[in-house]
């Protein structure tokens, strides 16, 4: 643990999500939506919908051009515990009392034990606090990133999408016996003289592995890459048009545990702790128009459920030589969100509620989102943009958004978004955009 909590997280929700070629409470970054609360589903551009509702795809004007999205990216973190300062706190700690245990001597315990015996009591005491201060609390963070190229034509639009999104959480989990064995050498002289002595003879190992708590990272990167087919029909009066994309989808898992004194935020890449899984799904989706400025809109990530386990990690208990097992399983499963927008070329008004939950880690609580965002654009090429999106399971953050977009001569799209909530959450996101 010798870099904060901040880089652990943000590591493997990001560097590992780059490193991979690959934030988000959805399955897609796109910094306009992102801006408007996550909201798209009714709303997005023709250039975007592939990442969001591929039917939205079908709804390019006669005089639209081809649309190329390269790249959009986003990240978000939460760390409501300030965790991430604390790591730095616990792993000073630790240093500072492998370095007592590694500096004792036979001479200094016989011939001066009360101040060897202090030292020593101080250090055990001032980790047993830090110990005490981090037990059941994590960060987490998120990441997604998208291309794709637009083609739009009367009868049959296409597009082709190459997206990820990533999250990863960091916790720990503190042995309560580890608190009071420290404790105990804290408040005892006599037993603290025995752990001395001890560590004297066979080394400080000997001490440390009386220490059982853990840290952890766990994390999930899923890409996929596809070609979007969108048409638009008439039924009734009422254009409706329809999306489907077939997609290949590679997964890769971490799943990172061990002793909380040995824990290092570089370890997460490693193969010992990676799962690697390649498969078959498909994003689909509908939409309507409802005079000139209503649209409604329906679209499914994912329609095919998968289960991938994570590696089994085991830890030895250095005191009692047990053995524990540590493994998970990250669920893919449908994602259905409804959306509704309000058009006209100055101002849209966008809402989208999920209809399913969003599963991860079966470890981790489910959420399920809804999102209300705005845009107005004051001149032909500059839009502004804000939103709020909040989980409607209590599980995750609720944010503020807010973004602008700079158009000049509508050829180069650039969108910047940024959010912050709750639970000392923050994130950002830019997205370039070209059309020819």
């Amino acid at each position: 643990m010798k870099k904060n909590i901040k880089y652990s997280v943000v590591s493997a929700a990001v560097s590992l999500f780059m490193a991979n070629q690959a934030g988000a409470a959805n399955t897609w970054s796109e910094a306009r939506n992102d801006a408007m609360g996550g909201t798209g589903v009714a709303s997005a551009n023709y250039g975007s919908a592939v990442l969001i509702n591929p039917a939205l795809l079908a709804k390019s004007q006669p005089d639209d051009d081809v649309s190329v999205v390269i790249p959009s990216v986003g990240a978000q973190i939460t760390d409501k515990d300030n965790l991430r300062d604390q790591i730095d706190d616990i792993s000073d700690e630790i240093d500072h009392y492998k370095k007592v245990l590694d500096n004792l001597t036979p001479q200094d315990i016989l011939l001066n034990p009360g101040g060897t015996l202090n030292e020593f009591q101080s250090a055990a005491g001032d980790l047993a606090g830090q110990l005490e201060d981090l037990k059941g609390k994590t960060a987490r963070a998120t990441a997604g990133a998208g291309i794709a190229v637009s083609v739009p034509t009367s009868a049959v639009s296409l597009a082709f999408v190459a997206k990820a999104y990533a999250h990863a959480r960091a916790s720990s989990s503190i042995d309560q016996n580890d608190i009071d064995y420290l404790r105990n050498i804290q408040n005892s002289d006599a037993f603290a003289a025995t752990q001395a002595a001890n560590a004297v003879i066979n080394g400080s190992d000997e001490i440390t592995n009386n220490l059982n708590s853990t840290a952890s990272g766990k994390g999930a990167i899923v890409s996929d890459y596809g070609i979007a087919i969108a048409r638009q029909f008439d039924i009734g009066g009422v254009p409706v048009s329809l999306g489907v994309t077939p997609k290949l989808q590679q997964t890769w898992l971490y799943n990172y545990t061990t002793s909380i004194d040995d824990y290092h935020s570089d370890d997460w890449k490693k193969d010992k702790y990676r799962t690697d899984d390649t498969g078959f799904n498909v994003d689909a989706g509908i939409a309507a128009d409802f005079g000139e400025n209503w649209t409604l809109g329906l679209s499914g990530q994912n329609l095919m459920s998968r289960d991938i386990d994570t590696k089994d990690v085991r830890i030895t208990n250095g005191a009692t030589g047990v053995t524990t097992n540590y493994k998970d399983t990250y669920q893919i499963r449908p994602l259905v969100t409804a959306g509704v927008a309000w058009h006209t070329d100055f101002v849209t008004l966008s809402a989208d509620g999920d209809l399913t939950e969003t599963k991860g880690f079966k470890s981790e609580d489910d959420s399920q989102y809804v999102g209300v965002g705005a845009e107005v654009t004051p001149l032909s090429w500059l839009a502004v943009r804000g939103g709020y999106r909040a989980d409607v399971k209590g599980n995750d953050s609720n944010v503020f958004t807010a973004g602008v977009g700079f158009a000049p001569l509508n050829t180069v799209h650039v969108d910047l978004t940024g959010l912050y909530g709750e639970d000392q959450t923050w994130g950002a996101g830019v997205q370039l955009g070209l059309t020819f």
